[in-house]
């Protein structure tokens, strides 16, 4: 694993570097790091990593709006302001999205989050936090954190409001301490578009795993990466001002397809919070493979995750024209006419063999 954290390595060399006020650990940081052109190679000869344009986002927000000569797409109340990008202001019943356009088909790839949440509610009086998408539709908003319900693909979620915990409270019930979880929280979750994201209970029976993230109204930056490299997901995070990353979740056979779109979206309901975009960064990362490690990583074509039964889809039957419609209709009346006479022709001859039997 230390050999091919790459990105996140030399992305937290970087942001080292520029938080210190030694001139001479820039200088060498930037003697290690070259002219900045081109792949970096990480570890002995395992992992390249390059900076993927079409897939990132950065100040000062070139190519996003909302024609199709733009690499990004922004729906709903999203806006582009001179440092973020707002996904939702604080204010009730909001939702707003980012999408690229662009679909990726990257083999591996590691995705850097820079984000802000923050908002003048106080604990537990604030809502409901974002998601970062890798799917295959786009542009589709609904319930989950601003996107379509039963999505196919990945979320992650950074949610900010305990609502299954608020349910249990009304009830007078209480978790468990080794079940109860802290929010804000982190999870994750993979759809072959036959699951229903369940809001009451926080993602919780869909979830592959997840930790807290306390990320509101903090005074430095925050980060998440996602990492999907031969077929093992990582969620890491960097929330403490440690410039440290920090481990989340770890979910070993991920199958995702390639083809998928990355975005990110939030919504505000009675409670709300500013949900900030800074950047997205999206690395191509190289690895190598031995030759059974590339017939067991093959592409698929629908998203699962192994040894965790995906409900599958089934297929809805197409509507019938109108001609077919007419001939089912007729058919079953021509067979419901037959019918009857032969009934009523079985039923003379068995009234017919009575009398006989009578006389």
């Amino acid at each position: 694993m230390a050999a091919t954290l790459g990105p996140l390595r030399w992305w937290q060399k970087w942001r080292r570097c520029l938080s210190a006020r030694d001139g001479s650990r820039m200088l060498l940081l930037l003697l290690l790091l070259g002219s900045g052109q081109g792949p970096q190679q990480v570890g002995a000869g395992q992992t390249f990593e390059y900076l993927k344009r079409e897939h990132s986002l950065s100040k000062p927000y070139q190519g996003v709006g909302t024609g199709s000569s733009s690499l990004w797409n922004l729906m709903g109340n999203a806006m582009v302001m001179t440092q973020y990008i707002r996904l939702t202001p604080d204010m009730q019943s909001k939702q707003g999205a980012l999408w690229n356009r662009v679909p990726c088909f990257l083999r591996d790839w590691e995705l850097q989050v820079h984000f802000r949440i923050h908002g003048q509610g106080k604990k537990n009086l604030h809502g409901d936090g974002l998601a970062i998408w890798y799917t295959k539709d786009r542009m589709q908003p609904g319930p989950v954190f601003g996107n379509m319900d039963k999505f196919v693909g990945l979320g992650v979620f950074v949610d900010t409001y305990p609502n299954e915990e608020k349910q249990q409270e009304a009830q007078k019930r209480r978790y468990s301490p080794g079940v109860q979880r802290v929010f804000p929280y982190i999870s994750a979750m993979v759809n072959n578009g036959s699951l229903s994201y369940d809001h009451e209970r926080d993602g919780r029976p869909t979830e592959l795993g997840g930790c807290t993230a306390i990320v509101r109204n903090l005074h430095y930056d925050t980060f998440l990466v996602i990492r999907y490299v031969k077929r093992h997901l990582t969620i890491m995070m960097d929330i403490d001002g440690k410039h440290e990353w920090r481990d989340c979740i770890e979910v070993p056979g991920v199958r995702l397809p390639r083809g998928y779109y990355f975005g990110t979206s939030s919504i505000t309901g009675d409670l709300s919070d500013n949900h900030d975009v800074i950047s997205l960064k999206l690395f191509e990362l190289t690895v190598e493979r031995t030759p059974e490690e590339e017939k067991l990583h093959r592409d698929v074509f629908l998203p699962s995750v192994d040894n965790m039964k995906l409900p599958e889809m089934t297929a809805p039957l197409p509507p019938l024209s109108g001609l077919a419609l007419f001939l089912i209709v007729f058919f079953s009346l021509v067979f419901s006419v037959f019918a009857i006479v032969i009934g009523i022709i079985l039923y003379n001859k068995w009234q017919e063999q009575s009398r006989k039997r009578f006389y």
